[in-house]
């Protein structure tokens, strides 16, 4: 009996030993280095921005590997770019970003110990790998609100990390077009807008002549060196003003602005096109020089010191020549198909047959 109480006590002994060796192999360091999904909801981070935050944030840096930093910074109602260089900014563009950032949530967990920092490069989350998002609210941009880094992507989701908590996070909703943009996408694009309704007039001068389109009412003209066009199509007048009335730049040619000889932006343009909207709306004017790339052309708009790169569906209509404004051949306006005054068209009841001869000499 004496005997079995010393083998019991030496299994008890045992046992314990056992607890203590496997407790001792579950340290904090080593199950930093496995993944953790278990992280209670309380606990993962907040990459969000508040609603009421978001509205007033008035600075946003994005920083991406081979790319330039961008600083956007608002200004009154305005936003403006004001690194690497220096434009208006596009509100439209702007604006969705700062929603976009309004919608991350955590999705899950990947490392959330003071080891995560160790496993960064394995998911592009180090500075030169990573987008790093800053945004801040006040004059100036004076406080800062949010700052994060987003990594790889893969089937668990998108990885990122706080820049002030060390962790490894799951996320969802992030859009990494918002904030990859090139800078032109960044820039504000509008040249032109205006509604195509209101235009009294537009003259046009380039190697082809000089044209002047007035409208009377809801009837277009058109002359070219102050001669009527023939053939004269409205729908081709109406097609151009639909290429001008929401014109937007394709890019800009920054480093090209002191080089008129190369732009032909210059004392002798290629062409030039001019729109005068009613009810002393104001006068648009457009200065169009060499071919850029393709069809596409540098061009400056009058009171703009930007020089832009305007697409070939605008480009085409200022350096057209006159087959461009016409109808094919064979088909004549149809004014020139009425029958005078008090004459019923051709074939309709009331037209009195035409004389003609049966061969006999007499006409009937």
């Amino acid at each position: 009996m004496q005997t079995e109480k010393k083998i019991y006590i030496g299994l008890g002994i045992l046992v314990l030993l056992g607890g203590m060796i496997y407790w001792r192999s579950t340290t904090p360091k080593d199950s930093a280095a496995r993944s953790d999904t278990s992280a209670s909801v309380s606990a993962r981070p907040d990459f969000k921005i508040p609603g009421e935050t978001a509205e007033n944030v008035t600075k946003l840096v994005i920083k991406e590997k081979d790319k330039p930093e961008v600083v956007l910074e608002k200004r009154g109602e305005d936003w403006w770019v004001t690194k690497p260089l220096e434009a208006k900014a596009s509100l439209s563009n702007v604006k969705s970003t700062i929603d976009n950032l309004k919608t991350i949530e955590t999705k899950d967990s990947i490392n959330d110990t003071p080891e995560a920092p160790a496993m960064y490069g394995d998911y592009e989350l180090e500075g030169e790998k990573a987008i790093q998002v800053l945004a801040y609210v006040g004059e100036a941009g004076s406080e800062k609100v949010f700052d994060a880094y987003f990594g790889k992507t893969g089937s668990r989701g998108q990885m990122a990390r706080l820049a002030d908590k060390p962790g490894i996070w799951v996320v969802k909703g992030f859009s990494s077009y918002q904030y990859s943009r090139q800078i032109k996408d960044w820039r504000e694009k509008s040249i032109l807008k205006f509604e195509d309704q209101n235009v009294v007039s537009v003259s046009i001068e380039n190697e082809d002549g000089k044209y002047s389109f007035s409208k009377n009412g809801d009837e277009w003209s058109g002359t070219r060196n102050k001669q009527k066009i023939a053939r004269l199509d409205p729908e081709k007048i109406k097609d151009m003003l639909r290429a001008y009335k929401g014109l937007n730049a394709e890019d800009f040619a920054d480093e090209l602005k002191d080089k008129p000889d190369e732009t032909g932006v210059g004392p002798k343009p290629s062409s030039v096109i001019t729109i005068v909207l009613k009810d002393d709306a104001g006068t648009l004017r457009i200065v169009f020089g060499n071919t850029s790339s393709g069809s596409s052309r540098y061009a400056k708009k009058d009171g703009d010191e930007n020089l832009f790169v305007i697409g070939s569906w605008a480009a085409d209509w200022a350096t057209a020549k006159v087959e461009k404004f016409q109808k094919p051949e064979g088909k004549e306006d149809d004014s020139d198909m009425r029958p005078p005054p008090g004459m019923p068209p051709m074939g309709m009841p009331g037209m009195m047959p035409m004389d003609h001869d049966d061969h006999d000499g007499h006409f009937h």
